[in-house]
């Protein structure tokens, strides 16, 4: 072979040779998100994508049920919770690195309903003109919690109780509200903020306890660079601003 061709050879292989480096150095950051915030998280996953080449693989789920999984040794390298709490107790139970624990983004809870007439604010829940109201599982899911609180400080709680029905997430609260096997229902702001149907009112923060969504990173994660690099990119102004983009505060 001729050394010219031997050239033009070595043209043609070394931006493979390139390519085939730069798929082997990418990662697939493995995060455990509260079922609030996966559509967020979504979005976020794909900009990280474009713009670090790693991949962000989303299991998504009450904040409560995840922390289990956790706990029981789940591979998850980041932790999105739907509180501030959930990491801290991570953090104390031997599963996440304290000094990585940071509020990523500050939920809101709305009163939603397919129905256009139907949500009009508070007089809504007081009014009682339906069936069954949803909510996610307040136990296990702090925007359930902001739920209860949210009914108990407008004194209409005992006597909606009959009428609650329970998602184990507040996806599956969304899904019932979404589907209409419940009128209407407490959800993230974030799940209806790009809606244009139905009717919503959105619950004045002082009603309920701040939800502060905190972030850490697990024990999985400490030797991974790109799941450092994927909690730095939450806190940069392009993962704020999808954040923001879903209806959420950030910083406190």
């Amino acid at each position: 072979m001729h050394l010219k061709s031997f050239a033009l050879l070595g043209l043609l292989v070394a931006p493979l040779l390139m390519a085939g480096t730069a798929a082997a150095r990418a990662e697939t950051v493995s995060v455990a998100v509260a079922a609030n915030f996966s559509d967020a998280a979504k979005a976020i996953g794909a900009a990280f994508k474009a713009k670090t080449g790693n991949d962000v693989a989303i299991s998504s789920g009450a904040t409560g049920a995840l922390f289990t999984q956790i706990s029981q040794g789940a591979p998850f390298q980041v932790f999105l919770s739907a509180d501030s709490t959930t990491p801290k107790k991570a953090a104390d139970g031997g599963f996440a690195d304290a000094s990585t624990d940071f509020t990523y983004a500050i939920g809101k809870i709305v009163l939603f309903s397919t129905d256009a007439a139907l949500v009009t604010g508070p007089e809504t829940l007081s009014a009682s003109k339906f069936d069954k109201i949803a909510i996610a599982d307040p136990k296990t899911a702090p925007y359930g919690a902001a739920a209860v609180a949210a009914m108990q400080k407008l004194g209409v709680y005992d006597a909606l109780q009959p009428k609650i029905v329970t998602g184990t997430s507040i996806a599956q609260a969304y899904q019932f509200v979404d589907s209409k096997n419940a009128e209407l229902g407490f959800v993230a702001l974030s799940q209806v903020v790009n809606r244009k149907d139905g009717s919503q009112w959105v619950v004045p923060q002082e009603d309920y306890t701040p939800i502060t969504q905190d972030a850490i990173l697990l024990t999985p994660g400490k030797d991974s660079q790109a799941a450092k690099d994927f909690l730095a990119f939450l806190k940069s102004d392009d993962g704020t601003k999808v954040i923001e983009s879903f209806g959420y505060a950030v910083g406190q």
